[in-house]
């Protein structure tokens, strides 16, 4: 069985304060955009309960760590009789992005094993375990434009529709950090709380000076190379243009048929037009 997950970009992503269990409370809205790995799962007659495979852009670190066979062992662990599988990943999504890529493979095996081994999740079932593999893991089990708060797990459905503008996603092969990007988050100019619901239902022209990315002062200050792709995106006419999570993926947003030949970046960039 294959399915192809896809990414998300963040609509605005405002800090509002930092918890007392050393999280932070946020705001964002998840866009899904489609921008896809692809993820295929099959019965295995080996010894082994687990065979993790990979292809495409290389994924980093030990196949134990990786989110998708976490998951697998999530749901092994409370259903012990789920047979040996047979497991490949290919990569396309730029990892290390902030768009979600790791998180949206993750929560593809729990909709999957549900799927294949029938074991009738409802769906907040399957955001329970996708909370216990990563915050914005619970978004994708329903993956349709939602209000976040919390850690990003408290969802709530948005009316949010972009078809008649094209997106461009760019990203320049920078990892960023996300636990340093935190780190350097002024506590003293987070957001206050219902600003990007209050500011999201304005028409898009406005979003340029009403929705922000709280992370991209800091980001921006360590990779200019990041903010000069936003600068750019903007000079070649995007009405809206925003990093997305804590980066480093970029991306514009213009109207449908106003696409121009300004648009220029290295060959080595990722660039991919939705």
């Amino acid at each position: 069985m294959v399915v192809f997950p896809n990414a998300k970009i963040n609509l605005g992503l405002n800090i509002i304060c930092k918890r007392k269990d050393g999280f932070h409370h946020l705001e964002t809205i998840f866009y899904p955009v489609p921008i896809k790995d692809a993820l295929e799962i099959n019965h295995s007659d080996g010894s082994e309960e687990i065979v993790f495979t990979s292809s495409g852009n290389s994924v980093q670190g030990n196949d134990l760590d990786n989110l998708c066979v976490k998951a697998f062992w999530l749901i092994k662990k409370d259903f012990p009789h789920i047979p040996n599988i047979k497991m490949h990943l290919h990569k396309h999504i730029p990892m290390g992005a902030g768009m979600g890529g790791g998180s949206a493979d993750a929560s593809a095996v729990l909709l999957l094993l549900n799927n294949l081994f029938n074991l009738k999740f409802s769906t907040e079932k399957l955001q329970e375990y996708a909370l216990q593999l990563g915050s914005d893991c619970p978004f994708f089990i329903t993956n349709k434009p939602s209000f976040a708060a919390g850690r990003g797990e408290q969802l709530q459905a948005v009316d949010i529709d972009l078809s008649n503008y094209k997106i461009l996603v760019v990203h320049p092969g920078i990892h960023v950090n996300t636990a340093e990007a935190f780190k350097g988050l002024d506590q003293n100019s987070f957001s206050k709380p219902g600003e990007l619901q209050n500011n999201i239902s304005n028409d898009i022209e406005s979003w340029k000076t009403s929705i922000r990315n709280d992370f991209e002062n800091y980001v921006f200050k360590q990779f200019p190379e990041i903010e000069a792709i936003k600068n750019h995106l903007y000079e070649a006419g995007a009405i809206y243009s925003s990093m997305s999570g804590s980066g480093s993926a970029v991306y514009g947003i213009f109207p449908k048929n106003n696409l121009t030949d300004k648009i220029k970046f290295p060959t080595h960039y990722f660039c991919q037009l939705v």
